[in-house]
């Protein structure tokens, strides 16, 4: 009967750890998501900005130096 015990509490804890983890990463998928809107959003307005200053290709388009 102890061992059943053991191991009824030890599922019991994985399945909190579990649902934990789970809502951890639910709010990391939303974080990098947020994140990764902003970066566009960001690359687009210097991509703009360049043109502007320049009139060229954007940095962000132009091959490194060493290709």
């Amino acid at each position: 009967m102890e061992r059943i015990d053991k191991t009824e509490e030890l599922i019991a804890h994985l399945a909190r750890v579990s649902d934990d983890l789970s809502q951890i990463v639910a709010r990391q998928e939303a974080q990098i998501a947020r994140l990764e809107r902003r970066v566009e959003m960001l690359s687009q307005r210097e991509a703009e900005r360049e043109l502007e200053a320049g009139g060229g290709i954007p940095l962000a388009d132009q091959r490194p130096p060493h290709w």
